[in-house]
């Protein structure tokens, strides 16, 4: 029996700090997501949204703070009575006012938050780092006291002060919080950044580490596995990455990126195959097109084309791919119907029309669909039609007959040399 080879993806195994095998998600499509500039969900639809996570096996489902509105709190209460399997958080700021309103939604924890960046101390709370200590200490006490979870997260964390930061988390370390969190509130963070805080914040505090990144610039995927490389346990997500300007990491991509990573784990947690009905779900009620590059379900995320990759993907699919879509109830496509098509993707083609036709056959059609394909765009039924129409003209014999006689004629046309071939010193010149 061979021995099977080691994923080249996978956490190193001697480091002890990596959860990339070991993660939590929270979903903040119903928080986070509604701060998108096109979202508006009406109870109805956040129930439905919020049973499909839970379906999907979400850890947790985050939603707005109850004092946002009369009907956020409203919602927040109808979410919390459904049962379901995750927990269910809400996300308010460091302030009694709101852990008062929040605890007695029924909620399973509270998302706590406030600015410690220069920024955002000067020009949105106006608070410094001892009224946030102060104000932290007591929220997540009384909080304690109801017997529910609390995390506590800085807002702008990348540009607050390392020490500032370092000090806060330890505060609340000391007095049992559950987790504390970092926030990449202007997606401006890259990976190398988000190891170095989460393995500086790793020797600083026994709880658990959150991480919230934004997209801005791109890296809001790859930060948050870099994240679970140096020792955060959880991730928030949105699906499509919706939310504030161009969103968080997302809920799909997260899951190409750590099933690559950590397929056992991924696949035993979370059912991938309806990833494509949540994101469809959502797309529709913020009236947006799944993208054509989204990972996963992108129309064309599993779409070989060139006739090089399609002859290895025929042969063997891991090839040039990385994600097998079957995990996530999708279908592979070979795209033949082009110029660049080769001959095995077209015999594959010719089979599953249940015709027959040698290799050599094989490699005249597919010259012919070239040809056209030179031309003029091609689509399925373009191909299928030049595939029949050459099948029928092989295999009949009156048909054979024909191609016969124009075969010999082309070759005989072939014997008198092309005007090309002969030599520019020998050839006549033309009179006029």
């Amino acid at each position: 029996m061979t021995a099977a080879k080691p994923n080249p993806y996978a956490a190193k195994p001697d480091d002890y700090l990596s959860n990339v095998s070991n993660f939590q998600l929270i979903d903040s499509t119903l928080r986070e997501g509604e701060q998108f500039a096109n979202a508006f969900f009406d109870t109805e639809k956040k129930i439905e949204i919020a049973r499909a996570l839970d379906d999907f096996g979400v850890d947790y489902i985050e939603l707005t703070s109850p004092v946002a509105s009369e009907q956020s709190k409203k919602d927040c209460e109808a979410i919390c009575k459904l049962g379901l399997k995750a927990k269910i958080l809400t996300h308010i700021r460091c302030h009694m006012d709101d852990a008062r309103v929040a605890v007695e939604t029924g909620v399973d924890g509270v998302d706590v938050v406030i600015g410690t960046s220069k920024f955002l101390r000067q020009y949105s709370h106006g608070k410094d780092m001892n009224y946030i200590a102060k104000s932290a200490v007591e929220v997540i006490e009384f909080v304690k006291s109801k017997g529910i979870e609390i995390r506590f997260s800085s807002e702008d964390s990348f540009r607050s002060d390392l020490v500032d930061l370092l000090n806060i988390y330890k505060t609340v370390d000391k007095i049992g919080v559950n987790r504390v969190g970092i926030a990449d509130t202007v997606g401006g963070a890259n990976p190398r950044q988000v190891y170095e805080l989460i393995r500086t914040l790793k020797s600083v505090v026994s709880c658990d580490i959150e991480c919230h990144f934004h997209n801005d610039t791109g890296c809001a995927i790859a930060n948050a596995y870099t994240a679970l490389e140096g020792g955060a346990r959880l991730i928030d997500v949105s699906v499509l990455g919706i939310g504030e300007r161009n969103g968080i990491t997302p809920l799909g991509g997260l899951m190409a990126r750590m099933i690559v990573a950590a397929p056992e784990y991924v696949k035993s947690k979370y059912k991938l195959h309806k990833i494509r009905d949540i994101e469809n779900l959502v797309a529709d009620a913020v009236e947006v097109n799944i993208p054509f590059n989204n990972p996963i379900t992108g129309f064309c995320a599993f779409t070989h084309k060139a006739g090089i990759h399609a002859k290895a993907i025929l042969a063997n699919p891991s090839t040039y791919e990385i994600l097998d879509p079957h995990d996530f109830g999708m279908k592979r496509y070979i795209h033949f119907a082009n110029r660049l098509t080769g001959w095995n993707a077209i015999k594959a083609r010719v089979d599953q029309l249940n015709l027959n036709l040698t290799d050599s056959q094989v490699k005249e059609v597919t010259a012919k669909i070239k040809k056209l394909g030179d031309v003029r765009a091609l689509n399925i039924d373009d191909v299928d039609s030049i595939i029949k129409n050459f099948h029928t003209e092989v295999t009949t014999p009156q048909l054979q007959s024909a191609r016969k006689n124009k075969q010999e004629d082309n070759d005989n046309d072939n014997d008198v040399p092309a005007l090309s071939t002969v030599p520019a010193a020998k050839r006549a010149k033309p009179t006029v």
